[in-house]
């Protein structure tokens, strides 16, 4: 393969079709024409000598040979923008920005996220996608994802950087009308019901779970687990159906009590407090995009906290 006959933008094409799966948004993303993306991708096939990509539903996925370019192109690129110090305007930018979290953040914190998000990009698009899509494509490390989500304590990997955010209490949930919990539960009476787990990463428990579980252990808390499930939201609205308990976030607990026929209780235990972070590679660390998008979403989720600790319920919880 001679380099020099190569065009350099045939890998901005490649960077936006591994990215959006699609020939289409890709060309959306550039500002060109499907038919010029469709024309670049098969310069790029001919002078890899690989496919790249290949049909797969309504989209395009991509060749083992694509995987292998992906993290390279995207890094040279950027070395290359930096380079030549493009400027990052967020009123203007049309890119992308990828946030991977669990549900209950999905559900309590990316709705204030979005309204922050399109005030400050309004012609960008902010995508969020699973912890299991996190995990399974290695989406920090590989560039399909910018940004996650993870709780304090996570093991974070190599090549990772972590912001702290916030801090919060674990909170348990019952039905309303809950034949047997009243606005109090001792440790006796959590020990005799059955508990809903959640095992949001790749259906096992992850390494936050297992500490929460040793925690309540030495407590004296031995719960009696009678379902797992994925999500926090499919817990809290079990828990609505059912005589099950469930332990939540307390920012998910004060929206989903909100929502559903569910109240919060005290416990007679220490308060259990759970952790979040915001985790970012290596690779996107010194992009000004990438960088912008991060403090948008600290601040987002720090201001939050900082309005839901000032809030009469939370002073009520605090005395």
């Amino acid at each position: 393969m001679n380099i020099n006959a190569i065009d350099l933008n045939l890998f901005l094409v490649f960077d936006a079709v591994i990215e959006e799966g699609s020939t289409t948004r890709a060309a959306s993303r550039l500002h060109v024409t499907q038919s010029a993306v469709s024309n670049a991708l098969a310069r790029l096939r001919q002078t890899v000598g690989d496919p790249l990509f290949v049909r797969s539903g309504r989209g395009l996925a991509p060749t083992p040979r694509a995987e292998e370019l992906r993290l390279p192109v995207r890094e040279a690129l950027g070395r290359l923008s930096h380079a030549l110090g493009e400027r990052f305007d967020p009123r203007t930018t049309a890119r992308t920005f990828t946030l991977a979290c669990a549900d209950h953040h999905q559900a309590a914190d990316v709705p204030r996220l979005a309204k922050a998000f399109g005030r400050a990009m309004p012609a960008a698009c902010l995508r969020v996608v699973s912890v299991d899509y996190l995990l399974s494509s290695d989406g920090l490390a590989t560039g399909t994802v910018d940004a996650a989500l993870a709780p304090t304590g996570s093991d974070h990997g190599p090549g990772l950087h972590a912001a702290p955010l916030f801090e919060e209490a674990a909170v348990v949930v019952v039905r309303k009308g809950h034949p047997t919990v009243g606005a109090t539960v001792s440790v006796a009476r959590l020990n005799a019901l059955g508990h809903i787990d959640v095992h949001l990463a790749l259906g096992e428990p992850g390494q936050v779970n297992r500490a929460v579980r040793r925690s309540l252990d030495e407590l004296g808390l031995r719960r009696r687990t009678a379902m797992i499930v994925p999500s926090f939201t499919t817990a809290a609205m079990t828990a609505a159906a059912t005589d099950y308990v469930a332990w939540l976030p307390d920012h998910a607990a004060q929206l989903y009590t909100r929502i559903l026929p569910l109240r919060s209780v005290r416990v007679r235990l220490p308060a259990l407090e759970v952790g979040c972070v915001l985790l970012w590679h290596d690779r996107t660390h010194d992009d000004p995009g990438a960088r912008c998008f991060r403090d948008l979403v600290i601040e987002s989720l720090r201001s939050t906290r900082r309005r839901s600790a000032a809030s009469p319920r939370a002073r009520r919880r605090a005395s």
